[in-house]
Formats: C-alpha cells, sequence, structure tokens
C-alpha cells in the first residue's frame, strides 16, 4: 500500500470495503483511515455473508483496544481474515490468550529478550549484517524488496537455534501465514497456503524439540528456553511449546524486513532526510523509531468485546470483532503533528504502537529496535546514495504492510566529503569522513514462490 497518501476523489465510508486485499496490493488506505479518524472513529462494516466487524483507527482507542483484555479479549481470535472464527488455540498460544494465563507464560521468556539481554548479541548481529551487505552494489539494480526479506533468518536464526540449511524454507512459510493471497508465497488457494504453512510450521517445532529432547543437550537458543518454562506449578504442554514456537517463528521472520525496505524507501523519497541521517549517526535511533512509526509494518490486530462498550463515539456489542488500525494510530495527528510527514527529528516518533501496546506488545521489540539500528548504522556508514530502479511492488496483505519487489541502486560512499550523485536520495557527506566502501546485500537466490497468527505475543 501506499505510505504517502495521494490526491484522489472524496472518500464515502458508506462503500469502504476495509478487507479488500486491492486496497493494500495498489491503493491507499491512508486516505481512507484519515477520513475515518475525522468522521467515524468507531466504523462498522457488513460483509455480504453477514460476518461485520468494528473498527477504531484514533491512537488513544487503538491503545485502549490492544491494552484492556478485560474488555477486548483475545481469546477468540486476533487477526481480521478469521472474522467470525474462534481461535482452536485459545489458552493455548500465547497470542491467543489472555492475562493471568499469557502472564504466566510470558513472564519466563521475557528476560531472555530484554534490552539488557540482547545487548550481548549485538557484536554478531552485526557481523552478520556486515556480511549480509558485504557484496559490493557498484550501481547495478538490486531489488531490496526480495533480498531483505531473508534477513531476520540470518540474524535471529542463530539465536532461535535454528540451522542455516533451514532458514529460507522458515521464511517462505513463514510469508505463506503472512500473506497467503500474494502471487510470490500462494500455493494452490488462500486456505490451502494457509493450511500447508500452519502445518509444516508447527511440525518443525514439534519435530525440532523432539530432537533436542533426545538429544539431552541445551544450546541456550530461546526456542531451547521455551522447553524448560513453566507456566504456574507446569511446565508447557508440548502442544503450548510447538504452537508457541510457531509463533516466535512469525515474529522473527515478519516485519523486520518490511520495515527496513519500508524505511529505506522513505529515505529515497526524502532526500533531506537521508542527508541528516548521513550526517548525524546520533539520529539512527530516532530514524528507527520514525522509520517504525511510518511503515507500521503489522497494520491491524482483532478483538472481541467482552461486553458491550463505548468507544469512538459508539458501542460495539458484546461478542463484537474490533480492528485496531496501528497504521492510522501512528498517523493520527492529534499526537504526531503533519502525520503523513517522514521526519527523523520528530521528538515523539518513540510514541508509535508499531510492536502493539499492552500484555501483547511484542516481546522481541528490543531485538528488532536494536538490529534495524545496526542495519542502518552500517548502510548509511557505506552508502553515498540510493536511488530508485523501478517501481516497487507492494504485498498483497492485509495484516502485513511491506514491498516484496523494491529496485534500487546503491552507490558507496566517497572519500573527502560529498556523496555519489545517483538520483533521488543523494546524502551529502561531512568532509573528512573516512571512506568506507558501499557492499551490497548479498544477492541470495530469489525466493521460491511457493493460520492465523498474532506475531505480538
Amino acid at each position: 500500500m501506499r505510505l504517502t497518501p495521494g490526491a484522489g476523489p472524496d472518500i464515502d465510508l458508506d462503500d469502504v470495503d476495509l478487507l479488500d486485499l486491492d486496497l493494500y496490493a495498489s491503493g491507499d488506505p491512508h486516505r481512507i483511515w484519515d477520513v475515518m479518524r475525522a468522521k467515524a472513529p468507531l466504523h462498522h462494516q457488513t460483509l455480504a455473508d453477514g460476518r461485520e466487524f468494528w473498527s477504531v483507527t484514533r491512537y488513544d482507542d487503538v491503545c485502549r483496544v490492544l491494552g484492556d483484555h478485560r474488555e477486548f479479549t483475545s481469546e477468540r481470535g486476533t487477526v481480521i481474515t478469521h472474522l467470525g472464527e474462534d481461535d482452536v488455540a485459545a489458552g493455548v498460544l500465547l497470542t491467543s490468550t489472555d492475562p493471568p494465563r499469557h502472564t504466566e507464560v510470558r513472564r519466563p521468556i521475557a528476560p531472555r529478550v530484554t534490552a539488557r539481554a540482547v545487548k550481548s548479541w549485538e557484536d554478531g548481529i552485526r557481523r552478520a549484517i556486515v556480511r549480509f551487505l558485504e557484496p559490493a552494489l557498484d550501481g547495478s539494480t538490486f531489488d531490496l524488496g526480495e533480498q531483505v526479506q531473508r534477513l531476520p533468518a540470518i540474524v535471529t536464526g542463530p539465536l532461535l537455534g535454528i540451522p542455516e540449511k533451514d532458514w529460507d524454507q522458515l521464511v517462505q512459510l513463514t510469508s505463506m501465514v503472512m500473506a497467503p493471497s500474494d502471487r510470490h508465497f500462494q500455493l494452490g488457494s488462500e486456505a490451502a497456503t494457509l493450511a500447508i504453512a500452519h502445518h509444516e510450521l508447527v511440525d518443525y517445532v514439534t519435530r525440532w524439540v523432539k530432537r533436542r529432547r533426545s538429544d539431552g543437550g541445551e544450546d541456550g537458543s530461546l526456542l531451547d528456553h521455551l522447553m524448560s518454562v513453566r507456566a504456574g506449578d507446569s511446565p508447557l504442554t508440548d502442544e503450548e511449546i510447538a504452537l508457541d514456537g510457531y509463533s516466535i517463528l512469525l515474529g522473527a521472520n515478519i516485519t523486520t524486513p518490511y520495515t527496513i525496505s519500508g524505511t529505506v524507501q522513505a529515505l529515497v523519497d526524502n532526500p533531506d532526510q537521508f542527508a541528516l541521517a548521513a550526517a548525524d549517526p546520533s539520529l539512527v535511533p530516532n530514524l528507527v523509531e520514525e522509520g517504525l512509526r511510518w511503515t507500521s509494518s503489522a497494520c491491524n490486530f482483532m478483538r472481541y468485546a467482552v461486553h458491550d462498550v463505548e468507544i469512538g463515539g459508539g458501542t460495539v456489542p458484546a461478542g463484537g470483532a474490533v480492528v485496531a488500525w496501528i497504521g492510522s494510530a501512528n498517523r493520527d495527528e492529534s499526537l504526531f503533528p503533519d502525520p503523513h510527514r517522514f521526519d527523523i527529528t520528530r521528538s515523539n516518533a518513540k510514541r508509535q504502537v508499531a510492536f502493539g501496546f499492552g500484555p501483547h506488545f511484542c516481546i522481541g521489540a528490543p531485538l528488532a529496535r536494536m538490529t534495524l539500528r545496526i542495519f542502518f548504522e552500517e548502510l548509511l556508514q557505506r552508502c553515498g546514495s540510493i536511488a530508485r530502479d523501478g517501481e516497487p511492488e507492494h504485498l498483497r496483505s492485509i495484516f502485513i504492510a511491506g514491498m516484496t519487489h523494491f529496485p534500487v541502486t546503491v552507490q558507496k560512499r566517497r572519500h573527502g566529503g560529498g556523496a555519489a550523485t545517483a538520483g533521488v536520495g543523494v546524502a551529502a557527506r561531512p568532509a573528512g569522513t573516512p571512506e568506507a566502501g558501499c557492499p551490497a546485500i548479498a544477492d541470495f537466490p530469489p525466493q521460491q514462490s511457493p493460520v492465523k497468527a498474532d506475531s505480538g505475543f
């Protein structure tokens, strides 16, 4: 979907279909969300088959829906593509479980991925990203949207205990879950794609657990730790381990690549921001926060009203499905002035809710933030300019906002001041900055085109 709203006819909210995949693959939902925030902060839509849902688009309302499990439960389903289908994994899959059970399971996992804990992984992640960027891009076309999809596996695979031989398979399977209607990942029908991906991922974790138990050892990985978690007085069942391992794989592989490519696109389209970041590395952490706000890769989550709830100037009836639109909350002008301007100096960018909000706030947020920071530190150190070399192709998905293709050319940073010129996205560089080559993102083989999931724990 477009990340910067374009001009167009007036929006008639009575005619809006928020489940139209074309709206996200080639349309402009930000224009619609702008009107919803202003005129219908609680929007109701009924589908042709009688199913219905309510939408909240303002920042405060989104935080309330995601933050209060007593009013809005996760235990009937969390993704809009399964609207009206009660979640068979409720109370087992962590993402479909409310407190106190959710807290009991999450509490022993969280210390392994705090900002302090992941700090010890920084050197290894930086080495992985530098290797990822090694092959020099000497001005030839490079498809960032395609190639970056493998980066999370390179970074998190070793941390999760996943062998390199399995990375490509898991990248494809997790993409099939999140975008089963996209031509790059679809196998047959959408339902068949989801069924295959869900089965293969759960089976992968199940077999992994059996091997680890058979080996009798521990490698200190996050999946290994999951096997030792106790909720209350009992260890997790094999089913819980398999399903929560599945959710960890989704969270690790899905949103980070689309945040990277979307943020690079914003830098290309806003060369003044590229120049600011290249000239002042201290801005990179805020660049990351603004990139998270701007891209909102996981653009919505769903909950169900526990009872009649007044919100957004209306009432959601008991049992009603409510979709909290992250992509809209992160462009709410009441909190983010001039919200459709990409601004890496924005003072409150860190208030973005790209990682969700409340009990299911993404448990991997510290690792994701560090990975994004290191990526842009290394990229900006090495690259003098990045330019489009074709039109991007957007993911056909309601849940994940991102690009499957984004062809660019990158020129390496020159010694002695002044960046290389390669079309848009040119960054001036302070004189005297040491020369650094511009290694390119590794030219991995294109991904083969080949459940539901809430990647926020």
